[in-house]
């Protein structure tokens, strides 16, 4: 799982460097390949599942309003991928300051993402765009 985790995360991003800076129909193309906002909130209802059972970082998360935090994550996600949603939570590095978080935490979390968009069937091409549209926040929410 760690070497596809990798691997996606390395092809994600070279993948989104080397195409033409993307229009908003090509956006909404990937948006709707997760099934609109509907498909995020139905993934990341699978993904809070995920994380919480998951012993690598599910103390994170056991303690947080998951209702709260599936809504904004779904908002943020639809946002990154120009859907037709705002988010309006906390900064990266705001939410994640102290934790302490580690290269092995973050990408826990990533695999449990990406369980979770297979579940929901999201191709392969989208859940890429998306991994690599996350990935600067790599640099705000790892501290160790």
């Amino acid at each position: 799982m760690k070497i596809r985790l990798k691997m996606a995360l390395a092809l994600a991003m070279c993948c989104n460097a080397l195409l033409p800076p993307a229009h908003a129909d090509d956006d909404l193309v990937v948006f709707h390949a997760f099934g609109d906002k509907a498909g995020l909130a139905r993934v990341m209802d699978d993904f809070m599942t995920n994380l919480l059972a998951d012993p690598r970082i599910g103390r994170f998360f056991a303690k947080v309003d998951q209702t709260h935090l599936k809504a904004e994550l779904t908002d943020q996600f639809c946002a990154i991928l120009n859907g037709p949603c705002a988010y309006s939570g906390k900064p990266m590095d705001e939410v994640h300051s102290g934790l302490h978080i580690t290269e092995a935490n973050f990408n826990a979390l990533v695999e449990d993402l990406q369980v979770a968009m297979d579940k929901n069937n999201v191709p392969f091409s989208a859940q890429n765009k998306l991994l690599a549209r996350l990935a600067p926040m790599h640099r705000v929410v790892v501290e160790d």
